[in-house]
């Protein structure tokens, strides 16, 4: 695309630009205005958003104008071929909240929002990070999605920077989504991104998880999203769910009619405190039975990766109710 082309494109989007890069600005009929070009509260830059001159904008204090290429590189601090790097990265955004007012960065209201600007993960980076864990179970699952450049800052202070990310919704009971787990990616690999902080949650997470399968009255529960696939890619019947940290997993709240619980925790200490806590409260509400299961080595899928599914399916057989193992494996469905 060329640079005619990459400031055409943006001034088609030229709401959506102002949005995302003069957050603190706002909307004033066909103009955006703000402090300035480092994105100040004010009005002394104005930014046309409708008609022939759509993308065009002017700064009145300082006399500075250009287009919206020229604005990203001066918002960014960008030479002119990374100034255009980041018009592309973010061109390939789903154009999804334009025109929405804007939501508190940490809300569930934000995270349903990002959450929709994704695509499903089958074909995807995101995909091939799941397999490089060892993942074998289906992936194309409602709670999973993949945002090809999503934002990222090591701090508030920092420049924004756009990888790719896994996207996790965090739900209640009621499958409302009420947050939201980002696992920021490698562009090159399968792992995750060479980042401070790769992964962070937003929203509403305590007494919620990331479900994957319908709950009755058996579930399996534990921390970590790959943890809980690896349980998940052994016994692809079993409906299981994240909770995202173990204080997070103390804390889940029992569904409905749920008989018992398996308790898929991690090796360490905070993991058997979890499991501790989700005992307690087990017992005093009658007619729910907490078990844990225990992993060989550090969690489930380090177990996945180093011994493969078979094995890990053994293994957690091994720890089941024999009437749960009975309708795991005899109701091998597609979960």
């Amino acid at each position: 695309m060329s640079v005619s082309d990459l400031a055409r494109s943006l001034a088609e989007r030229a709401e959506t630009v102002c949005r995302v890069y003069l957050s603190r600005g706002r909307r004033q009929g066909a103009w955006w205005c703000v402090g300035d070009v480092l994105n100040h509260p004010g009005r002394s830059l104005y930014v046309r958003l409708t008609g022939d001159r759509a993308g065009k904008w002017t700064d009145a204090s300082t006399g500075e104008h250009g287009d919206l290429l020229d604005l990203i590189a001066l918002n960014q601090g960008l030479d002119p071929v990374s100034a255009r790097d980041e018009a592309r990265a973010f061109l390939a955004l789903p154009q999804v909240f334009q025109r929405h007012p804007s939501l508190a960065s940490g809300s569930s209201d934000a995270a349903r929002r990002l959450f929709c600007q994704g695509h499903p993960l089958p074909g995807t980076l995101a995909e091939a990070y799941l397999r490089a864990r060892g993942i074998t179970g289906r992936l194309d699952l409602p709670a999973l999605r993949f945002h090809p450049v999503l934002w990222y800052r090591p701090h508030p202070d920092a420049p924004r920077q756009s990888w790719p990310a896994l996207l996790a919704a965090v739900t209640d009971d009621a499958g409302r989504i009420t947050g939201l787990q980002r696992t920021w990616l490698d562009r090159d690999r399968p792992a995750k991104a060479p980042l401070a902080t790769p992964r962070r949650a937003l929203g509403h997470l305590l007494g919620n998880a990331v479900r994957f399968g319908s709950v009755t009255d058996l579930l399996a529960a534990g921390e970590g999203i790959e943890t809980m696939l690896a349980v998940r890619s052994a016994l692809p019947t079993l409906p299981v769910v994240a909770a995202l940290s173990a204080n997070h997993l103390a804390a889940f709240a029992f569904p409905p009619g749920l008989v018992r619980l398996y308790v898929a925790r991690d090796n360490d200490s905070a993991g058997r405190k979890a499991v501790a806590r989700l005992i307690a409260r087990g017992a005093a509400q009658q007619g729910l039975e907490v078990r844990p299961l225990l992993p060989w080595g550090e969690d489930f899928n380090a177990d996945l990766l180093r011994f493969g599914p078979d094995w890990l399916r053994g293994h957690l057989v091994g720890q089941l109710v024999p009437d749960d193992a009975q309708r795991v494996f005899g109701h091998r469905g597609r979960g």
